[in-house]
């Protein structure tokens, strides 16, 4: 399989605006465009859509709203046999929600033929009506992964004649904790199809189910430039040593919920992490000296909101990927342009808003302006004097990680999880984080108020009908 670069580059995307007329769709498909209104591709459409209809296993990298609905739908419709009423397709979603998005958009491209069948199979409603419309035939499944894992289970979903599978917004469905279910859906699908994975960041993953269950896949990565109104970077000048008292200053001005900060060395990496945690920060740092246990228990209270601020190294931060990071401070200005522009874009994504924040003595000034150069735009220059006085409270964030001794072969799911919580425990859903479920343990981020009763009520009751153990995993 092609490695997925962990550090992105910035191709420049396909020309927007090319004509549908040029793939090689039947005739009835391309009229049923023009009736959509479906005349000239997006850049993703452009990019993916000769892959995907050459047959190619792809890796796309993609957002909600840029057209990849209809990139993978056209490729999978048209490897379909109308009159062959066994499920040929099949789309794994995070969400209801968006299942049902995209069900209603395939349904519409798929009207080129008729007595196309495509069914809908979500949790949040009862198996009994989808088993029965299971029985009566479908071409194309689309659906979350816990549901579809139900009715393979049940024996009421069957994949053997399955030629495409396609993983949408396959890092939100990790982040959901549902990586065991989408490869056992994959492991019962056949060997010989294509499967087409949709993304919008590539977190580490996305490479194990690329390498897992993909085939030779091409990529298509169209990364868009950062959008300045949604990264507001600001450079400061200090002398070398007084950079990480100045990382303190910046953390309690701005107070943002989630930092990363990035160091050149390890060495600087280890005396921040002890500055910060003198001053009362909650700080994890990541190197190259942890064991992986270790290391994904940091990513994880990072992720999950545990853990203010995380400390690492580029190479230590190889692959990682945050959905909520409030904040990027450049510790030190990094000797490689595309470095610094790969940091800073670990904020500001979605519909979010970042700081990047960048240290800089006199020293580094060269290295600034080749930055500058690189993105076209001149340094901010802020003074640390004008930051002074400010809320000199500590950063407490707001969840805590509880650790649970049980997990994926235990058959723990997170869904059980959060029903124990929420159910005879007692807490709202708004007062539970995210789930991560790993071979031995589980991890569950609760808010900071509740955490030691949330502990209390674990251990008194069951999580999937036995007792568990649980405790609140130290920083």
């Amino acid at each position: 399989m092609t490695a997925i670069a962990s550090a992105p580059q910035v191709p420049a995307a396909p020309a927007a605006g090319r004509p549908f007329s040029e793939l090689p769709l039947p005739p009835r498909m391309q009229a049923t465009l023009e009736q959509l209104e479906y005349l000239t591709m997006t850049p993703i459409q452009a990019a993916s859509l000769p892959i995907a209809l050459a047959g190619h296993d792809l890796i796309a990298q993609a957002k909600t709203g840029s057209g990849k609905t209809a990139a993978f739908g056209l490729a999978l419709l048209g490897k379909l046999n109308p009159r062959r009423f066994a499920v040929q397709a099949l789309v794994l979603c995070p969400t209801r929600e968006l299942a049902d998005q995209v069900t209603q958009e395939i349904r519409r491209l798929a009207r080129f033929e008729d007595n196309i069948k495509i069914l809908a199979l979500c949790g949040g409603t009862t198996m009994r009506p989808q088993m029965a419309s299971l029985e009566h035939g479908a071409h194309v499944v689309v659906g979350t992964p816990g549901r579809i894992m139900d009715h393979l289970e049940r024996g009421s979903l069957k994949l053997d004649e399955l030629n495409t599978l396609v993983l949408d917004e396959a890092d939100r469905m990790l982040d959901m904790g549902f990586y065991d279910a989408i490869a056992a859906v994959a492991r019962q699908c056949p060997r010989q199809r294509q499967t087409l994975l949709f993304s919008a960041t590539f977190p580490e993953g996305i490479a194990r189910l690329a390498e897992q269950f993909l085939s030779k896949p091409q990529e298509v990565k169209l990364l868009e430039q950062h959008e300045d109104s949604k990264i507001r970077q600001r450079w400061y000048e200090v002398k070398h040593e007084e950079r990480l008292q100045a990382v303190c200053t910046l953390l309690k001005h701005y107070r943002p919920v989630s930092t990363l900060a990035f160091c050149n060395t390890k060495q600087q990496c280890r005396a921040l992490l002890e500055m910060l945690q003198a001053q009362g920060f909650h700080a994890l740092t990541l190197n190259g000296d942890l064991e992986q246990r270790e290391r994904d228990q940091v990513l994880i209270q990072f992720a999950n909101r545990s853990c203010s601020v995380l400390v690492a190294t580029d190479v230590a931060a190889r692959g990682l990927d945050i959905a909520q990071l409030e904040a990027v401070i450049n510790v030190d200005v990094t000797p490689d342009p595309e470095v610094h522009i790969h940091r800073i874009g670990r904020t500001g994504r979605a519909d979010q808003d970042g700081w990047a924040l960048s240290l800089c003595s006199p020293g580094d000034r060269r290295r600034v302006a080749a930055i500058a150069g690189m993105t076209g735009s001149e340094p901010e220059w802020h003074g640390l004097g004008s930051l002074q006085g400010g809320d000199d409270s500590p950063l407490v964030p707001p969840m805590v990680t509880l650790q649970i001794l049980g997990g994926r072969k235990e058959k723990i799911r997170p869904g059980d999880v959060l029903g124990a919580l929420t159910g005879e425990a007692g807490f709202t859903r708004e007062q539970v984080g995210k789930i991560t479920v790993t071979d031995q343990y589980t991890y569950v981020a609760v808010a900071r108020d509740i955490a030691h009763e949330a502990v209390r009520k674990l251990a008194a009751g069951k999580v999937k009908g036995r007792t568990v153990k649980a405790r609140i995993l130290a920083e």
